[in-house]
């Protein structure tokens, strides 16, 4: 079933009435074919551990170390710490 589009004639739109208010639905109900495409539009997969953003200070010398190292600097970190971890040293 193909979708239909709502009019493009925009500015022949009458003012809503109270009326109008009262029978309007949400989107999702008006057009169920455009709100599943919409939702459905992609985006990340789920994962089954989700990274966690997480906020904590770190001294400026060691930032600006770590940023100038490059792209993908957060994976090389979280790689240390995972290599710190299982070496027992937290």
């Amino acid at each position: 079933m193909k979708p239909t589009l709502p009019p493009q004639n925009f500015d022949k739109n009458p003012e809503w009435t109270a009326e109008d208010f009262a029978r309007a639905k949400p989107f999702a109900e008006g057009f169920p074919e455009f709100y599943a495409a919409w939702k459905n539009r992609g985006g990340r997969p789920p994962v089954a551990q989700p990274k966690l953003h997480i906020g904590f200070r770190l001294a400026a010398d060691v930032v600006t170390a770590i940023r100038a190292s490059g792209k993908g600097y957060n994976q090389r970190v979280e790689k240390i710490l995972r290599e710190a971890l299982t070496k027992g040293e937290f």
